[in-house]
């Protein structure tokens, strides 16, 4: 008889502690944002691409809303026109929002649709316009004066509102296309673009996007894959989990600052909608999204209600 060969421990240790995750979030929705150093390397890309396809297999519903700021910056350059920024926001003409709309509705929509298909799952890609998913409103940011560099928009502006041009906020999610293509087995990939009801285009924060759709749809999950381990504290080590009023506490003292109040703010708002829980994960980590959902240590920052 010919001798098995043997399994490392550490690989069967991993697949059986997957096994009660598996069980405990079968048919839960995990809404997915994905962005960083995630998208523009390649071997990252590939296993992106193959962890959500696995959370389908296992019965899971992944849901995935995508960024491309690099990439909108990108093919602006290529027409001559600077990209500016305001708050982390960047401020959106009319032919900005040509280029936004061509390229993360168009380019790398469907370079994700692609990399998911060929995994093995029926990905379709959406912009916020198909079965109005994302109505969209204006967004206007409260100016920040004297020059601190405080991208909150918490600063002293005397109550002077920022007109950014067509960068939006989601006013209202309709589900029912997502409950659909869900249902039939697909894997949705939303491109972060909302319209008004009249029908003009906006470009909103990627996370935004996904704290809201997460909220929409109630989500077991919120996972925000970012170019950081996660939260860190005072000493700049990585905290593993915490509730909602420790996380405001970091935020009011500003241990967290600069680019991530943005997700902070996010994944705080989806767990106050209703959302179990909310992580900030290394997208820079190969299977980031896998190590969240079927490991006890999980991947980055957790943040959870109570």
């Amino acid at each position: 008889m010919t001798e098995s060969p043997a399994v490392p421990n550490d690989v069967a240790r991993v697949l059986a502690e997957a096994l009660p995750f598996i069980q405990r979030f079968a048919g839960a929705t995990f809404v997915v944002k994905y962005g960083g150093n995630a998208m523009v390397e390649q071997e990252l890309t590939r296993s992106f691409a193959r962890d959500i396809v696995l959370l389908k297999c296992v019965g899971m519903n992944p849901v995935v809303v995508h960024g491309g700021g690099p990439q909108i910056g990108e093919w602006l350059a290529r027409i001559g026109k600077k990209s500016e920024f305001v708050g982390g926001m960047r401020v959106t003409d009319e032919e900005t929002m040509e280029v936004v709309e061509m390229v993360l509705g168009g380019l790398v929509n469907k370079a994700i649709v692609s990399h998911i298909n060929r995994a093995g799952g029926r990905a379709v890609g959406l912009t916020g316009k198909d079965g109005n998913l994302l109505t969209a409103r204006k967004l206007l940011m409260p100016a920040v004066s004297g020059g601190g560099g405080n991208d909150s928009g918490d600063g002293d502006g005397n109550g002077e509102m920022l007109d950014l041009g067509l960068v939006g906020e989601v006013a209202e999610v309709d589900t029912t296309l997502l409950d659909h293509l869900v249902a039939g087995d697909c894997i949705p990939v939303i491109a972060p673009i909302g319209f008004s009801p009249d029908g003009r285009g906006y470009n909103i924060n990627s996370d935004l996007v996904a704290g809201k759709v997460a909220e929409a749809m109630r989500a077991a999950k919120l996972i925000l894959l970012t170019n950081t381990p996660g939260l860190l504290d005072e000493n700049g080590a990585t905290v593993s989990e915490m509730n909602l009023a420790q996380a405001a506490a970091m935020r009011a003292a500003g241990t967290i600052s600069g680019g991530m109040l943005p997700k902070v703010q996010c994944a705080l708002d989806a767990v106050r909608g209703g959302v179990a829980a909310a992580t900030i994960a290394d997208g820079r980590v190969e299977h980031a999204t896998l190590l969240e959902v079927f490991t006890e240590a999980g991947s980055g920052t957790m943040i959870r209600p109570g």
